[in-house]
């Protein structure tokens, strides 16, 4: 359905990749997967015609309807948030307009009105010939999260987290052949990402998703494209799988170049030893032209880099860690939070979650004491000496200091070996270090802030959304820290492979201010909660 041929994209000097040739097919759902910065949304781009200067080409299928998950959240302020959706099939959309129009202002007794519509009956036919595109709508509306007593309502009166779900709405409610999406599990609860999961296994067509969501990937997606040495690979299967190949892949060709190295070392030394000896000039030339043909690949270096998450607590924690007892909050007149008591033992890893809006940051804000509740009191063990991951990073790192400035004004004795160091093992190398911290990136800002935390040495960390703008090999290593970690930690997230990696407690607050508390792994805790158990 879409065809990719030869295809080459610079910047400037920098080629960011070349030579690309892929077809894809329909029936296939695509993860495009890399570092950051390696390329995924310049190439997602390039697929929908948002980016049109580059070598090569692309083409769409003749008569494919292409669905482009937007981006800029503040695009329909004007709309309401039903017409919003129905801007995703604008074809529909503006014969609906118009013919509401020509039946407020038009003349019926003119031909010319009465002709116009009926040709625009003609194109709501053929775009909802069932008439039900306000159900199909309010439908799936309901389904990323947004309640139909707002549906009306203007799009300027959402926050950017529910303007960006009725983006998704849009893109999904035409029901395109070709879907392009960047990201679109962010700001999305688990149980709407199960949802999402499961209309896009339905996707008849073809799908082209970057996600930093390994479950996500590993649920939806029948092929991987890889990003990486300035090229685009295909894998059949998903993460996991292009996972195991990928590493399969380089360690086989370590293991050719070692044995072609060590062919090619034996073949020099045999023609240096005897290419002026006359009994074995004809050996030697022979074994010449075998080293004449002797290849070895060039092992580029990968633009995938882990970082090193490593927390320490320099204070070993006392026999009580947290409790909070009897909170509840109020805004208004809504009650988020309702008589909640829970305790925190030495050694709890604790996943907290829940849909959007039932309370988790407020819960976060309470417990780090950045807000009062309406009632109820917490008590921080004496021993406890608390880092905390807010989930408004990217906003409050806004300072005009270089990187390790920002860091060092938390602490002005701090060695600044040791912060050069730490930013190190967070993938800033010297000459990034001298950037601005207004200067750089959403994820670039997450990992100043796990550097921070680094740092700080706390026993007890408490991380709102830590995953969010991280890419796979951060999330990975962002788990086996918080997994390896001697202290306490409380994580709000959305990322069940992230769960998966480190939680030894579940606590789910529910839409009605009360809450679930399960001792035990997020695996465990969804089985049981699929088996009626909770």
């Amino acid at each position: 359905m879409v065809q990719v041929t030869s295809l080459i994209k610079r910047f400037g000097s920098r080629v960011l990749f070349e030579n690309i040739n892929l077809k894809l097919d329909r029936h296939k759902r695509y993860g495009l997967i890399g570092a950051n910065g390696a390329g995924k949304t310049t190439f997602l781009k390039i697929l929908s015609g948002e980016i049109e200067e580059y070598d090569g080409s692309v083409t769409v299928e003749s008569g494919y309807k292409v669905g482009v998950l937007g981006q800029n959240q503040f695009a329909f302020e004007d709309f309401t948030i039903m017409d919003a959706v129905l801007y995703g099939n604008k074809r529909l959309y503006d014969a609906i307009k118009e013919k509401e129009e020509l039946y407020v202002t038009g003349d019926f007794e003119d031909d010319a009105t009465n002709d116009r519509l009926g040709e625009l009956e003609v194109v709501c036919v053929e775009e909802d010939p069932t008439y039900e595109y306000d159900i199909n709508i309010a439908k799936v509306l309901e389904n990323v999260g947004i309640s139909a007593e707002l549906h009306e309502e203007p799009m300027s009166s959402l926050k950017s987290s529910d303007k960006f779900k009725v983006l998704l709405a849009q893109v999904l409610f035409p029901k395109p052949e070709v879907l392009f999406l960047d990201e679109p599990t962010n700001n999305l609860d688990i149980e709407t990402i199960g949802w999402l999961e499961n209309e896009l296994k339905r996707h008849e067509g073809t799908l082209v998703v970057i996600s930093h969501d390994r479950h996500f990937l590993n649920a939806v997606v029948t092929n991987i494209l890889d990003v990486d040495y300035q090229k685009i690979r295909e894998f059949t299967g998903n993460y996991d799988d292009w996972y195991l190949a990928a590493n399969v892949m380089a360690k086989q060709l370590e293991v050719d170049n070692a044995k072609k190295q060590k062919e090619k070392d034996q073949l020099e030394a045999f023609v240096r030893r005897f290419s002026a000896n006359a009994s074995k000039a004809k050996q030697a030339t022979s074994r010449q032209k075998q080293l004449d043909k002797l290849v070895i690949e060039d092992i580029k270096p990968s633009s995938r880099r882990d970082p090193s998450i490593v927390f320490k607590a320099k204070r070993t924690m006392g026999d009580e860690a947290l409790e909070c007892n009897h909170i509840s909050h109020s805004y208004g007149d809504e009650e988020v939070l309702k008589d909640i008591s829970l305790k925190f033992a030495p050694g709890d890893k604790v996943g907290l979650i829940g849909a959007n809006g039932v309370g988790k940051t407020t819960l976060v804000k309470i417990l780090m004491e950045e807000m009062k509740p309406t009632s109820g009191e917490v008590k921080w063990g004496a021993t406890i000496e608390n880092s905390y991951f807010p989930q408004d990073t990217a906003d409050i790192i806004n300072e005009d200091s270089t990187l390790y400035e920002w860091l060092r004004g938390f602490d002005s004795k701090r060695d600044i070996a040791e912060i050069r160091n730490c930013l190190g093992r967070m993938l800033f190398n010297g000459e990034q270090q001298e950037k601005a911290v207004t200067s750089i990136s959403g994820g670039e800002k997450h990992r100043m802030m796990l550097s921070k935390l680094m740092l700080e040495n706390g026993n007890f960390l408490v991380l709102d959304e830590p995953s969010n703008h991280l890419d796979l090999e951060a999330i990975v290593a962002l788990g086996e820290g918080m997994f390896n970690f001697d202290g306490n930690v409380l994580c709000v997230t959305h990322d069940r492979e992230l769960l998966d990696a480190f939680a030894n407690r579940i606590i789910e607050l529910h839409a009605d201010g009360s809450f679930t508390d399960f001792k035990g792994t997020y695996e465990e805790f969804a089985e049981a909660k699929a088996n009626g158990q909770l």
